[in-house]
């Protein structure tokens, strides 16, 4: 298998519950080197941090603000990656999402499937009305 770590720390289990996106990369989605474009994991995680801001503004968002994104460790093409998000703040208008990520990986090469977080990001959303103007996030 290559490039899986062998620091058995560096394996963990996925979080409790579903992820809210699981995708597997393909060839087309690789940089140069062959490993997975960080600007294909970019834009997924936004996708995934959009679905609970949607859902809690009851509406349309707009991704206002990445206040973080960390590249723990590579993604490789047959990878089941899994988006977990949560929400983390919630604004007037503003709603800030942890995103993380996690490649399931060994199985198809024959081996033992790891698991292995690879991606953290926070991202703020604004909700906003038909006009494409910030709107108040209703109160629950």
């Amino acid at each position: 298998m290559a490039d899986i770590p062998g620091d058995p720390s560096l394996q963990v289990h996925l979080p409790e519950g579903q992820p809210v996106l699981r995708m597997v990369p393909m060839p087309a989605n690789t940089n140069y080197a062959g490993d997975i474009f960080g600007g294909w994991i970019m834009s997924q995680v936004d996708m995934a941090g959009s679905i609970p801001a949607i859902r809690r503004a009851r509406g349309r968002v707009a991704t206002i603000a990445v206040n973080s994104f960390v590249f723990k460790h590579p993604v490789f093409v047959g990878d089941l990656v899994s988006f977990y998000a949560d929400i983390v703040k919630i604004g007037r208008t503003s709603i800030t999402v942890d995103v993380t990520v996690y490649a399931q990986r060994g199985v198809r090469e024959g081996g033992e499937e790891i698991c292995i977080k690879v991606t953290e990001a926070v991202l703020t959303y604004v909700a906003i009305d038909n006009n494409r103007k910030p709107r108040a996030v209703p109160q629950d």
